[in-house]
């Protein structure tokens, strides 16, 4: 095999440049470091205030999205009219209290340093008494792994305790290593995220859901929890409960939650140890909780902001490739101290540059001598913070045919530490766009590597995810390792150290060292890929994705 492998490269390596005299590099020259930065910068201005939907800065983020739409020659996106899809939503901005007795004793939690909980349900103040306490592990529910955290326990009304992320089974022929067999072994998947655990909690009548939250797995540490936790809390329109979450959900600081247990006469780490078991069975604690959750709600009139380029096929233009990438981020919070700059929560690379790229992919479509067979359509989504949830209300509400939407290509923050020899594909396994992205990686001189960190669970906490549960296939990427011409712990130093300390953080913010040469690169390989899928590839589920089920009813 090692011996073939030169040769395979060669092959490839033709075919690629065959390809590549098909891709017009007038388009692709147009993506510029100078154009991202401008973007970046103006979104990520304290004029914008941090982009929260349904404040002054979502208008001037949809404006200014409007304006370079129409700058770029685009299409108003909404086949109704207008360059927005109206997305209705409650905002509500909660005051909670929680207390906890067991063994006689009642504890008084401190919000939001200790615990962060909400309600999205109807009315605005909701109220649980005398809720008894149960730990039931990671909260799963999985029949194909033959895996239930339940075991048919009630837990209406009750106040449920989980763990973060999915079960991490050690595999039973070698304990240092996870089972490659259950939950797919590192990688986590949706039951690891927290949209589920509310979801399976409302399904089974629990009065709250709170998650244990701890940094390693979470990958990123309280801070990022309690300032999401602090602000405007955002639920899509709805009357009466949600049907995808308890009356109460929040989160626990570790510390807390091990205090708690052992209020019971229990051991933090023999438990979760003792949740890695299917024959784990959920846990009374043996006291109860209180909660009381005061919302100042109001109703939020957000926006997606949709431009649109008609494909030139007569019959493929009524097909639609999407580009999409989320222009909201956390806003402002005026109890911070320090300036007003310092109570800004930016959102630079999160997602400022993102719709950056989606606003340099437009223009270079702008830039082919001819308009691709199918059609584009730029989709800049809202409240991506609150819950992916300007995505949900498309899927939901899809102003385009799901049936004749052949592909979603969605960016949540692009590479600003310079080029890489890679490009790693966190949808990778899931659908034959895999083939496209390694094709033309290669025509950059790259290499499309799996998801480097599976255990974070990226494809479930960006915007594809809602495609993807609708049947539409998806991509999503990340440049985050072997960057050309630094040493291996750049990455490290780079890449981990925003994840630590600037996401979700004010800090947040345009600076002076970034090389977005690197998300040229990306971007300019996005674009191949969609213009390939616009020319006529179509994209097919794998027959291993879970998602496949979705895509056969979506065609029907």
């Amino acid at each position: 095999m090692t011996t073939l492998r030169p040769l395979l490269f060669s092959v490839l390596a033709l075919a690629a440049g065959a390809a590549c005299a098909q891709t017009p590099a007038k388009a692709l020259a147009t993506v510029s470091p100078q154009d991202l930065l401008a973007h970046i910068k103006t979104l990520a201005s304290d004029d914008f205030e941090g982009r929260a939907p349904g404040t002054p800065g979502e208008a001037k983020t949809v404006a200014y999205l409007e304006q370079q739409f129409k700058k770029l020659g685009l299409k108003p996106g909404n086949p109704y009219g207008g360059w927005t899809q109206a997305v209705p939503m409650r905002g509500l901005q909660p005051t909670p209290s929680f207390s906890y007795t067991i063994g006689g004793q009642t504890v008084a939690l401190n919000f939001p340093e200790d615990y962060v909980a909400h309600s999205t349900s109807q009315p605005s103040s909701v109220n649980v008494s005398n809720s008894e306490i149960v730990f039931v592990g990671y909260g799963v529910q999985a029949p194909e792994y033959g895996w239930d955290d339940y075991k048919g326990v009630d837990v209406r009304g009750k106040t449920i305790l989980m763990l973060i992320n999915d079960p991490a089974v050690p595999d039973p022929k070698d304990p240092s290593r996870l089972d490659l067999t259950m939950f797919k072994g590192s990688a986590m998947t949706y039951y690891g995220r927290w949209t589920y655990k509310y979801e399976i909690a409302a399904r089974l009548g629990a009065a709250a859901a709170i998650i244990i939250h701890e940094t390693k797995p979470a990958a990123y540490p309280w801070d990022v929890v309690r300032s999401g936790g602090n602000g405007e809390q955002f639920s899509l329109l709805h009357d009466g409960a949600d049907p995808d979450a308890p009356p109460v959900p929040g989160w626990l600081q570790l510390d807390k939650a091990k205090q708690m247990m052992a209020a019971a006469g229990y051991d933090f780490d023999t438990l979760k140890q003792q949740a890695l078991s299917r024959d784990f069975r959920p846990v009374s604690l043996k006291g109860t909780a209180d909660f009381k959750v005061e919302n100042t709600a109001r109703t939020v009139d957000s926006n997606n902001v949709l431009g649109l380029i008609e494909g030139s096929d007569p019959k493929l233009k009524h097909e639609y490739v999407i580009y999409s990438a989320h222009w909201d981020h956390l806003g402002i919070d005026p109890r911070l101290p320090g300036t007003r700059t310092q109570q800004i929560y930016h959102g630079a690379l999160d997602n400022a540059s993102g719709t950056a790229a989606l606003l340099a992919l437009a223009k270079a479509y702008k830039a082919l001598p001819k308009p691709p067979k199918r059609s584009i359509l730029f989709l800049a989504t809202t409240a991506e913070e609150r819950g992916l949830l300007g995505a949900k209300y498309y899927a939901a509400h899809p102003l385009y045919p799901l049936k004749r939407t052949v592909a979603n290509i969605n960016i949540d923050g692009i590479n600003a530490w310079g080029k890489t020899a890679q490009i790693e594909n966190v949808t990778s396994g899931h659908s034959s766009i895999d083939e496209l992205l390694t094709k033309y990686a290669l025509l950059q001189g790259r290499q499309m590597e799996k998801d480097s960190r599976p255990e974070l669970g990226s494809f479930y906490r960006a915007d594809q995810l809602e495609f993807a549960r609708v049947g539409v296939p998806v991509l999503y990427t990340k440049a985050r390792s072997r960057f050309l011409d630094q040493p291996d712990s750049y990455a490290h130093d780079v890449v981990d150290r925003y994840v630590a300390h600037d996401y979700h953080q004010v800090t947040d913010d345009v600076r002076g060292d970034w090389d977005l040469r690197g998300g040229v690169q990306d971007i300019q390989l996005l674009f191949q890929v969609g213009l390939d899928i616009a020319q006529g590839t179509t994209p097919t589920w794998n027959a291993g994705s879970e998602f496949k089920a979705a895509g056969e009813r979506r065609l029907k």
